[in-house]
């Protein structure tokens, strides 16, 4: 198993130690700093409560099966709404930024497919930006997008390389920060250590937050005829990242254990966020079905091949403790709880902690939902129906 680069100070004194009852529903935490970091420890919501609750249906739904070209949409992969109302739709189909009103008719659509200004190639993500403006961009190396709230395209810029990386090897942009900069990194699937960045608003590098871990992967060595072939494996059940602005701070944190971890711009550790958990490793049944998830879909002979492949490649010591992380337009943490296999949820259930990492209780999403944001009193998504249509939909939030 990977060892943590950055590993947590031993806990020798305690400073500050302090119980509270400020988690919801009178859930205790238990708060004290060590070596200047603050350790939330907090207790798990009881099964079954709810502190918030999502509206039963839709409030807004945005996409059609049959109908006009910008009501029908192809690959979304972001979509932000704004103060007015209005929702941005990235549609990498034809990468394009779809812009819908209130009622969740389609206003007009910017940018569009290409290599001209206010153009993308592979349309990634969509965000607000201060002055009432938006931002979006594409993948590793492509340009970043500043459009004014009408549309009208205002600049272009890209990632500044820098002397530590003069070829901007695999670092791109991953979200907005509250002070309007932008987070920026190495992608974890790559490599084992990843670094860390802030941007400023023309691309270049504000502050780094050091190296932190990635993912881990397993090399698998293949002879097909003459040829020698090397495929790399992500560990069967092992660790993802999760990665999110959350206030002045950055979570970078592994998910093979309950424990959020949150970064200063220098790259100090300031903050650690637990939460009472079982770990349990997988079972051999777990692990068969993993694989025959990953092969499903290869021919016959092909999908033998892969399983013998995956025999080689090692097994985590436990399963995952969480799936990801966001932060919402309260600057609460939302942290996914992992679905086990063979459980049936209704939907996705997170966990719920406030600005200082103490425990609020469960919130349970709608059943299939990719959420793109959480606003104050709404829910932002992509739904596909039983034919992988595409749709955008907005949820009451009622906290």
């Amino acid at each position: 198993m990977r060892t943590l680069i950055f590993a947590v100070p031993t806990l020798l004194v305690v400073a500050g130690c302090q119980p509270d009852q400020h988690g919801g529903a009178g859930l205790a935490t238990l708060t004290r700093d060590s070596a200047g970091i603050r350790i939330i420890e907090n207790a798990k919501p009881t099964e079954g409560s709810r502190v918030w609750q999502v509206g039963p249906e839709p409030a807004l739904t945005i996409g059609v099966r049959e109908g006009e070209d910008h009501d029908m949409l192809h690959r979304v992969r972001d979509a932000t709404k704004l103060s007015d109302g209005r929702i941005v739709i990235a549609n990498r189909g034809d990468d394009e930024l779809r812009v819908f009103d209130a009622s969740g008719n389609w206003l007009e659509s910017w940018g569009g497919r290409g290599e001209g200004p206010g153009e993308f190639s592979g349309l990634d993500h969509v965000d607000t930006w201060p002055g009432d403006s938006i931002i979006a961009w594409s993948g590793p190396g492509s340009s970043i997008l500043v459009f004014d709230s009408d549309g009208n395209f205002g600049r272009g810029f890209k990632l500044e390389t820098n002397e530590d990386d003069p070829m901007g090897f695999y670092v791109f942009p991953t979200a907005v920060t509250a002070a309007g900069s932008i987070l920026a990194g190495q992608i974890p699937s790559i490599f084992d250590r990843v670094r860390v960045e802030i941007r400023d608003a023309e691309g270049r590098l504000q502050s780094s937050l050091g190296e932190h871990p990635g993912i881990e992967t397993h090399r698998v060595e293949s002879v097909r005829g003459s040829a020698r072939m090397i495929t790399m494996y992500e560990v069967i059940f092992g660790p993802t990242v999760g990665q999110v602005p959350w206030g002045d701070l950055i979570v970078h944190s592994l998910n093979d254990r309950y424990e959020i971890r949150a970064f200063a711009e220098d790259g100090t550790l300031a903050r650690i966020v637990r939460r009472d958990h079982a770990a349990r490793p997988p079972t051999a049944e777990e692990v068969e079905g993993y694989i025959e998830e990953q092969v499903s879909g290869y021919p016959d002979d092909i999908a033998a091949e892969q399983r013998g492949r995956y025999e080689s490649v090692p097994v985590a010591e436990n399963m995952p403790a969480f799936t990801s992380v966001m932060v919402d337009g309260r600057n609460h943490l939302w942290v996914e709880e992992y679905e086990l296999p063979g459980e049936e949820r209704p939907g996705s259930l997170w966990t719920v902690f406030d600005a200082q990492g103490r425990v609020q209780g469960f919130v349970e999403t709608p059943d299939g939902l990719e959420i793109f944001e959480i606003g104050e009193d709404y829910i932002l998504g992509l739904w596909r129906d039983e034919l992988e249509v595409e749709y955008v939909q907005v949820w009451e939030l009622e906290r």
